[in-house]
């Protein structure tokens, strides 16, 4: 049994479920930083600073209304596509390492795709406020049907939980797709040789697999969900 309303306290084995979730979102993120930690050290043969980079691949790629801009922190780049403004962290504008090209291409990827109307991306915009909406009301909502024994409120929290690992998921393809693309770029402009470029794959396919463990950890956060209340149904 389960520590809410009436019910008495047991160990509630589905916080194991929680658990591999954490552990795999702190894999992901102590490899990608270990990743990109090795490849910041290495410069590219270039020359071109992260944000000289992603100024060479939106010429390439034929767009001239994207701006540039330097943001504090450490990867926290993103491409802003309301503003058309490509944002670069501390850790890439300025750094002329492969990492940092590598970083700033995959930020001009999803540039490359807002051009394009890419199905994805604009999917992944679309859902961006029920998605917020979704994760901010899920818990309150799903706990007050524990607390309450109201069916109506248990599957409402379950929907909304739903809508934010719907937009992970769409998120998948619009990460990978504009890895591929950014390397594609920088390997026929030669921008990068072969062997930079798979470097590039390392630092870039670390960073994917962020949001692969991240959606993993939320759908285990959804079937946690999902038992406890088939367990409230039951008693």
């Amino acid at each position: 049994m389960y520590g809410y309303g009436g019910y008495r306290y047991m160990f509630d084995w589905t916080y194991l479920l929680v658990l591999a979730g954490l552990g795999l979102s702190l894999l992901a993120s102590a490899h990608v930083n270990g990743t990109f930690r090795k490849y910041s050290g290495v410069r590219a043969m270039c020359g071109l600073t992260g944000a000289m980079a992603a100024q060479k691949v939106l010429q390439l790629s034929g767009i001239t209304d994207v701006r540039i801009e330097h943001i504090s922190g450490n990867l926290t780049d993103h491409y802003d596509p309301r503003s058309k403004t490509l944002r670069l962290s501390d850790s890439t504008y300025s750094s002329n390492s492969i990492a940092a090209v590598c970083v700033a291409a995959h930020e001009c990827g999803h540039a490359v795709q807002h051009q394009l109307g890419y199905g994805p991306l604009v999917l992944r915009s679309t859902l961006v406020p029920a998605a917020n909406f979704g994760s901010t009301l899920a818990w309150p909502v799903f706990f007050a049907g524990l607390i309450f024994s109201m069916r109506p409120l248990l599957t409402a929290g379950i929907i909304l939980f739903s809508l934010a690992v719907l937009f992970q998921l769409v998120t998948l393809p619009v990460e990978f797709n504009a890895s591929s693309r950014a390397l594609k770029i920088l390997d026929n402009g030669h921008v990068l040789s072969d062997s930079e470029l798979a470097a590039g794959r390392k630092v870039l396919g670390a960073a994917a697999m962020t949001y692969v463990a991240s959606l993993a950890a939320s759908i285990l956060q959804l079937l946690r969900l999902l038992i406890l209340a088939r367990g409230r149904d039951r008693d």
